[in-house]
């Protein structure tokens, strides 16, 4: 009779059934109908910014978790300015020229978060024109203690590494030292897209002592490095709450729920098993999007971000043990590798998930798809892609 049953089937997986047979008889969900969380890079065109609602609309259980890009773009704006405006003019006007000259160590130009924070950056300043690509910026003003000092963006540059890596600490490494050299003193103040490419800089041999230098993800090393008076300010994304934001819209959908609770369980309000993010995350149902929101970090509050602080609202739980494959676009990227990927580690087995993580090597998709191996084993999927435009690469992979 099991025969029987199993021929029917698997004629209608054939036919295009959702379900198929499995060794007791049963059906298993197929790889198409899992949960799937893309996470850190959400899915859309790298250069209008249009959310690829294609992959977001995968199935209806697929959701994006990341974090306020335009809203963290705005607030490294306010932390520069807020920094300048109690400084003192003699020491930033290095000099004396009336005028705040500054670089800018872009991440990768066809990256949404990377637009956010430039476009952040030079608004706060006054040199956006309309534009984050590099070189396209207008004479700024700002002020400094007081005064009005005008601003100029001696150079922005996309930190794109020998082997085509973007958000590159050694290609920010050999920028600052031309920097160093080309602009001298006219070099002002130093602002980066990521902590990795700020903390870069400051390994530059020639690195201007005393030079104001803003970074941006709360990494430890760059929290350590504010602490010793190294590194001015960085932004906060509160990847404590993103990691365990991506984990729990899985653990809710693995748990069949549906609707609000898949968005709202442990994460505005207590799950079934007691848990819940102490962060803010707030839902953009346009884009199926949740997201952490975002603070500064600077020499007056940096040892509220002190490594090994972790959310007291997740717990162990009895959830029922489920396998996760998740990707990570670059082993060498210094927030994934070095805050975001030991939070997932840490709050996956409270959740009750067993994560199988492949790194890729931030070049090509590939270097993670084609480690996609035995997907039929795995009850969900989370994924970083290389490139923002590369969902389809992935649900390609779960079709079936």
């Amino acid at each position: 009779m099991k025969k029987v049953i199993c021929s029917v089937v698997a004629l209608a997986l054939v036919a295009g059934s959702f379900m198929s047979c499995n060794k007791n008889g049963g059906s298993k969900v197929l790889n198409k109908d899992k949960p799937l969380v893309f996470f850190n890079r959400q899915p859309s065109d790298p250069q209008s910014g249009e959310i690829d609602m294609a992959s977001m609309n995968w199935n209806d259980k697929t959701y994006y978790v990341g974090f306020d890009a335009a809203g963290g773009g705005a607030v490294q704006g306010k932390l520069i300015t807020d920094f300048l405006a109690s400084a003192d003019p003699a020491v930033i006007d290095r000099n004396g020229d009336g005028t705040i000259g500054y670089v800018l160590c872009i991440g990768d130009v066809g990256h949404n978060d990377s637009k956010a924070r430039t476009e952040g950056i030079r608004k706060a300043l006054g040199t956006w024109n309309g534009s984050t690509d590099p070189g396209k910026v207008k004479e700024g003003s700002v002020k400094v203690g007081g005064q009005d000092f005008k601003v100029v963006e001696l150079e922005g540059k996309a930190m794109t590494g020998t082997d085509g890596s973007t958000w590159n600490a050694n290609a920010a490494t050999e920028a600052m030292g031309g920097w160093a050299t080309k602009f001298g003193t006219d070099i002002d103040m130093v602002v980066s897209n990521n902590d990795g490419m700020a903390m870069g800089c400051l390994q530059a041999s020639n690195y201007p002592a005393g030079v104001p230098i803003f970074g941006y993800d709360a990494n430890a090393d760059a929290i350590e490095a504010i602490g010793a008076g190294k590194l001015t300010g960085t932004v906060s994304q509160n990847v404590d709450a993103q990691a365990t934001a991506t984990l729990q819209v899985l653990r809710n959908l693995l748990d069949g729920l549906t609707g609000n609770d898949v968005i709202a369980a442990g994460i505005s309000k207590p799950d079934q098993y007691g848990n819940k993010i102490s962060a803010t995350i707030d839902y953009v149902s346009s884009t199926k999007a949740l997201l952490a929101q975002n603070t500064g970090v600077n020499k007056d509050n940096w040892t509220l971000y002190t490594a090994g602080t972790r959310d007291s609202g997740i717990k162990n739980s009895n959830a029922p043990k489920k396998k996760v494959l998740l990707t990570i676009y670059n082993s060498a990227d210094n927030f994934l590798s070095s805050s975001y990927l030991p939070a997932l580690n840490y709050y996956a087995p409270l959740l009750g998930l067993d994560l199988t993580v492949v790194q890729g090597d931030g070049q090509n998709e590939s270097s993670c798809i084609d480690k996609f191996m035995n997907l039929s084993s795995y009850d969900a999927f989370a994924i970083n892609m290389v490139k923002t435009n590369s969902g389809r690469d992935y649900t390609d992979k779960l079709k079936y």
